[in-house]
C-alpha cells in the first residue's frame, strides 16, 4: 500500500486491512522517489493515495476494504 504519514484514508485503510487479516507492506511515498512514481503513472499524474498494488499486479487507488477484500479473495 502506497501511503503518506498525513493521509487519514490510509490510517483508515491500515486499521481496516489489520482487522480483517490482510496483510500489506507500507510504502511512504514522501520518502521514496520509485514509489511517488509509480503511484502518479497508475492515477494519471496525481499522487492519490493510498494506492494498493495487489499480489495481481492490478491497482486499485482509494479503495475501500470490501474492493480489496473481493479482489485478493481466491
Amino acid at each position: 500500500m502506497y501511503s503518506t504519514v498525513w493521509c487519514g484514508y490510509c490510517r483508515r485503510l491500515k486499521a481496516q486491512l489489520d482487522r480483517a487479516g490482510i496483510p500489506f507492506r507500507e510504502v511512504d511515498i514522501e520518502h521514496d522517489e520509485a514509489a511517488a512514481a509509480f503511484v502518479a503513472g497508475a492515477n494519471g499524474g496525481n499522487h492519490t493515495v493510498p494506492t494498493v498494488l495487489l499480489p495481481d499486479g492490478s491497482v486499485l487507488s482509494n479503495p475501500t476494504i470490501d474492493q480489496i477484500t473481493e479482489a485478493t479473495a481466491a
